[in-house]
């Protein structure tokens, strides 16, 4: 027998059983960096337009640390290698490593793999087909992006080499997948490795664009890598040598630990339960399914917080260079401090959808206890409905909203510390502010999971939707009602002097109302 021996049937049948997990995925990235060129032309009509636009998205560090340095603004490739470049390639490693963990290590824990290995196929084979199914789908995704992109009028040579980018991203992160399968005890501890690993990479590389690091530093991260391509402007595809080089390394190294693993248990092992069950109430019971993922977060938005708080000077440095960034971000301010403080509800508002992803995975997890029958058994006992739901609620708007006050306590110590313009109370308030919209976002997902589940997947769509109603709706000219469909729109800066504080009353009652929907429909639906 060889090391992939059985590999190839099993690749027909897992491929044809998760085809329609993948495809989505490879459709939005796609449609993403092809709409880039569409938008581009149809609101950027002529040279002094898009001349702004280079000027104001060049000097802007809020937008530089989600979406990339903005290299070329003044054609239609170098505008989508900055809106489609590096968030394209940061949810290709997402789909990568949620393919290479559910096709792998999930079905160690469900115990589908264990039929499996009990035909004519190897420990390698197996690893083998879920790693090949995430590289497959991440070439699909760069030649239907490069087909879509090219017939909407990109480039052909810059349009090759961004969806290259999307592929060597997946083939990477797939990689990385491979690796934390082995690492972690079961399938969720794997994917928070390697998600954890994705989000710390991403932000490292954002760190580093937009506060003046050595270029050097690109090196330090795989989206360096493919930063340092330069699509639409150098074209150079050498750099992605270096993510082909890491991802045969990663892929040895797991394909070597997943011959000497114990199936079914990983290299870090869970700690051993106690020794009698413990006396939980529902209300515990919440707390500890999601204790692990909420310490985790935590940390995390500790971290944001510093990095931002971090980035927040430089940002006064900048505004002080180019007052056209005015017309971007804070518009309507009357002073220099003002100005400042834009970029700090920016930023806030990009913490404010990570929190919200928080809020919503737990809301998710509500629902994945169902579908394992692990509600029934509770739900048998006299336990109301109404408040097996209630435990969830508050776990997800806690977690959430403690991760904003977290984020918003460092970035408020630090950036009060390197900035004179910037007062600690004042950040921290608005952090506490966009608590609000953040709950309004993750009491969508819970309504979803709780009246209609066979529609959850609309509570992502609706962050995502949020998420470019924000960023990007000033910059494309979205009319007034269209950013006001987003909550952190209503959010007030609380240093400006025309700030609306009943904004924040009507997002309030918005949440409520979405949350009785959601007791109300749980009530009325059967458990599965």
């Amino acid at each position: 027998m060889s090391a992939l021996t059985g590999a190839k049937p099993l690749f027909r049948v897992a491929i044809g059983q998760d085809r329609r997990n993948i495809a989505p995925w490879v459709m939005l990235i796609s449609v993403l960096s092809a709409t880039s060129i569409i938008a581009y032309r149809w609101i950027f009509t002529d040279l002094s337009d898009r001349q702004a636009l280079s000027l104001t998205l060049a000097a802007n560090p809020a937008l530089e640390l989600v979406f990339g340095p903005a290299r070329d603004l003044l054609t239609n490739d170098g505008f989508n290698a900055w809106r489609a470049g590096m968030l394209g390639c940061f949810f290709a490693a997402l789909m990568a490593i949620l393919t290479v963990v559910r096709n792998s290590r999930a079905d160690e824990d469900s115990c589908q793999a264990e039929l499996i290995a009990s035909g004519i196929i190897t420990r390698q084979a197996r690893l083998a087909v879920a790693v090949g199914m995430a590289m497959v789908a991440g070439v699909a995704l760069g030649v239907l992006s490069f087909l879509l992109t090219w017939a909407f009028g990109g480039g052909i040579t810059s349009t090759l080499l961004i969806s290259a980018m999307f592929t060597s991203s997946a083939w990477m992160f797939a990689a990385v997948a491979a690796l934390c399968v082995q690492l972690g005890s079961d399938a969720r501890a794997a994917s928070s490795l390697a998600i954890g690993t994705l989000g710390f990479t991403y932000v490292l590389r954002g760190w580093f664009d937009s506060s003046e690091a050595p270029g050097w530093t690109e090196w330090l991260t795989p989206f360096g890598w493919l930063s340092r391509t330069r699509a639409a402007v150098d074209n150079d595809p050498l750099p992605l040598l270096a993510a082909l080089g890491f991802t045969v390394v990663l892929l040895a190294v797991a394909m070597r630990l997943q011959a000497r693993r114990d199936f079914g248990m990983g290299l870090v092992s869970s700690r051993p339960g106690p020794a009698t069950a413990p006396r939980l109430g529902v209300w515990s019971l919440a707390w500890r399914l999601n204790r692990g993922s909420a310490l985790t977060w935590l940390l995390s938005f500790a971290f944001l917080g510093m990095v931002f708080g971090n980035i927040a000077p430089t940002a006064s440095r900048l505004i002080t260079e180019n007052p056209a960034i005015r017309v971007i971000m804070a518009s309507g301010a009357r002073t220099q401090a003002e100005l400042t403080f834009g970029f700090v509800a920016t930023i806030q508002q990009v913490i404010g959808i990570i929190a919200a992803v928080a809020g919503a995975q737990v809301a998710m997890r509500f629902r994945e206890e169902e579908v394992d029958f692990r509600a029934e058994p509770l739900l048998a006992a006299p336990l109301r409905r109404a408040k097996h739901l209630a435990a969830t609620v508050l776990v997800a708007l806690g977690i959430s909203g403690a991760g904003m006050v977290t984020a918003g306590l460092v970035m408020a110590v630090v950036a009060s510390r390197g900035s004179d313009q910037l007062a600690f109370g004042d950040v921290w308030l608005q952090a506490v502010c966009t608590t609000v919209a953040v709950w309004l976002l993750v009491s969508v997902s819970l309504m979803l999971v709780a009246a209609k589940p066979v529609v959850r997947f609309a509570g992502w769509i609706v962050i995502v939707a949020t998420f470019g109603i924000t960023l990007l709706g000033p910059t494309f000219k979205f009319p007034e009602w269209a950013l006001d469909i987003s909550p952190l729109h209503h959010v007030p800066v609380v240093v400006a002097p025309d700030r609306a504080w009943g904004e924040l009353g009507w997002l309030g009652l918005v949440t409520v109302g979405l949350l009785a929907i959601a007791f109300v429909g749980y009530r009325r639906r059967d458990v599965i």
